[in-house]
């Protein structure tokens, strides 16, 4: 049978989002299925084209599979213990191989590591290699030079190289645009791959010791996950959480992305598929509050730099969302060559909701800036007074509609979460007029918070449904409001929030799971339909238990953590009836969900706005 063949009749779409792990280094990520294959990995940077897209494509679109040769008959998989090192453990009937795949730290170059060893028994092995630059469109100049394989494409070069302890040597070559390696692995033998990234007018990047790549990477992330402060019954799950949002940051600059994918979609073949691989100013302001309460203030002393140097200018400039250097333009377009993840189109990159008003993110940066440590160097742009500018500006725009924390596409609202974080921004400015050093105009400051926070509680709650709603005069559910207990708007055992809960348990509530909104009673600007919110169920987890409903709180909370994947991975929303995973992947948010519901049940919680 002809290789292109052979490697047609192992599709690679039969992997669901759940059935993905993922490996990193603080400045890129990759997803690795059970299959064994990378079907994710864009290069050199999170938000640089994907090298290997198949995930929202065909096969065509790149990807790196190592995988027996013959029928699997069981297979398992885990991260080692505190890291980001992914083995997974194939069993054929002649035999059983572990793969372990990982990222290196960055040192000049990236790696991708993949090692496989020989268990038990006798395996034949294959490995083939398709490399597609540009999401999938760039067939690269391929090249060999002895056991050293180099693809060059514009700006981009790879090299790929193996090495082999005993059993057949994994030789390297090329058929149908497509580099391959068959060898046979019994008992101890080990075969590596490495794949390296550099520019295309570089040198080429010296071999990795793999030995070495593999000490140092378990190193690092032994060291940082022991730095936790956690202590409760939950600890698995809150370390494989914080060891997930470590790896969405982007270590040059302290910008934290909101999932390392683009284009996963909402509801299987709807056209709610968005670039995540951005900067939210409010998924990481919600990120640092809780790796600060984890005793990781590095991270947030990085980000407050990333965020001055990020929306600094005029405050009427700030955006919801940045570029992970600070980019402010973040042009959306279509990728017309992608088929999309089980066919959802359009695959989009870029984000265009960068370009929206979301007042909520006055709130999320006044509080994050206001509890994370102050950096030995706030550049040229003394933090206080950008905040001061902010706070001025903030009272001259709270009282316009704004496209909200979901940012739909149908047109701006008075939105009451929107508002409640532009009361909040407020709130904490005037709780801190000292530290302005008397430069702030807290007069004016605290009658817009005590103006707005009237307003919300006569315009926002609807006396019928006895409930908070979406937005001013609403008769639509919104499970944002949530949050209201969350920032301290309101007492938890306030009527009014309890009333809230209660409603948005009644009629948000789908298979014992909370969505955002009804997608059919609002008009968001787009078609069909989504899954759940994962974030949203958390945010209920953490208000039962705050209302004293503590049974039922871990309850819900322990079944939201069986919806995780077998490596402990959360993605964007979850299909009940189907149960499986939907939209972006892994998703901070929903850790970071989940991590704020484990401190409040551990009870570790604290207000977000304390």
């Amino acid at each position: 049978m002809p290789e292109r063949a052979k490697r047609k009749s192992l599709p690679l779409h039969g992997a669901r989002i759940e059935d993905y792990a993922v490996i990193g280094d603080c400045e890129t990520a990759a997803l690795v299925s059970l299959d064994g294959s990378i079907d994710w990995l864009c290069w050199p940077t999170f938000s640089s084209g994907a090298c290997f897209a198949a995930l929202l494509g065909t096969a065509e679109n790149g990807f790196w599979r190592v995988r027996p040769v013959d029928q699997i008959v069981a297979r398992s998989r885990r991260y080692q213990p505190g890291t980001m090192i992914v083995e997974t453990t194939f069993v054929t009937k002649g035999g059983e191989v572990c793969l372990t795949d990982f990222m290196p730290p960055r040192g000049k170059h990236s790696d991708v590591v993949r090692i496989v060893r020989g268990i038990r028994g006798k395996v034949k092995m294959h490995m083939d290699l398709v490399l597609r630059f540009d999401y999938g469109l760039t067939v690269p100049w391929v090249t060999k030079h002895v056991q050293e394989v180099r693809a060059i494409a514009g700006p981009n070069m790879t090299v790929l190289r193996s090495e082999c302890m005993g059993g057949t040597a994994a030789e390297l070559h090329g058929e149908d645009m497509t580099t391959m390696s068959d060898f046979v692995l019994c008992a101890g033998d080990q075969v590596c791959f490495t794949l390296t990234y550099a520019g295309s007018t570089e040198d080429v990047p010296v071999a990795v010791p793999v030995e070495d790549a593999l000490r140092d990477t378990t190193e690092y992330w032994c060291a940082w996950s022991d730095r936790s402060t956690y202590v409760g019954k939950y600890g698995e799950a809150v370390q494989r959480s914080l060891m997930t949002l470590k790896a969405l940051t982007y270590r040059p600059t302290g910008g934290i992305v909101a999932a390392v994918t683009a284009g996963l979609p909402e509801s299987i073949g709807g056209e709610r598929n968005w670039d995540y691989r951005y900067c939210w100013l409010r998924d990481t302001s919600f990120m640092l509050l809780v790796l600060m309460s984890a005793g990781y203030t590095d991270e947030a002393v990085r980000w407050r730099l990333w965020l001055l140097r990020a929306i600094a200018g005029s405050p009427g400039q700030i955006q919801s969302l940045y570029g992970i250097d600070g980019e402010r333009r973040l042009m959306e377009w279509e990728v017309g060559w992608l088929a999309g993840y089980e066919h959802s189109l359009p695959v989009r990159i870029g984000n265009a909701a960068a370009e929206q008003f979301q007042l909520d993110v006055y709130g999320e940066v006044s509080v994050a800036l206001g509890r994370t440590p102050v950096a030995d160097d706030e550049l040229k742009t003394p933090s206080l007074e950008m905040e001061a500018a902010l706070i001025d500006h903030l009272c001259r725009v709270w009282p316009l509609p704004d496209e909200g924390i979901w940012e739909t596409r149908g047109g701006a609202q008075h939105f009451v979460y929107s508002k409640v974080m532009a009361w909040v921004a407020l709130d904490h400015a005037v709780k801190r007029h000292e530290q302005f050093d008397g430069g702030g105009d807290v007069k004016r400051w605290r009658k817009n918070r005590d103006m707005l926070h009237k307003e919300i509680c006569v315009k926002g709650f609807n006396k019928k449904l006895n409930s908070f709603t979406q937005s001013y005069g609403s008769k639509i559910l919104d499970a944002s409001c949530l949050r209201m207990v969350l920032v301290g708007f309101l007492p938890p055992d306030d009527p009014r929030m309890v009333g809230t809960i209660d409603a948005i348990q009644r009629s948000l509530t789908k298979d014992g799971l909370v969505q955002r909104y009804d997608t059919a009673a609002m008009k968001d600007g787009l078609r069909g339909s989504e899954g759940t919110f994962l974030a949203c169920s958390f945010w209920m987890v953490t208000c039962l238990w705050l209302i004293g409903r503590k049974e039922e709180a871990t309850a819900m909370f322990e079944r939201m953590l069986s919806l995780r994947n077998d490596v402990g991975l959360l993605s964007e929303e979850y299909d009940a009836k189907a149960k499986r995973m939907l939209g972006n992947f892994p998703q901070a948010l929903s850790h970071i969900g989940l991590l704020h519901a484990a401190f409040a049940l551990s009870g570790q919680w604290r207000p977000e706005t304390s």
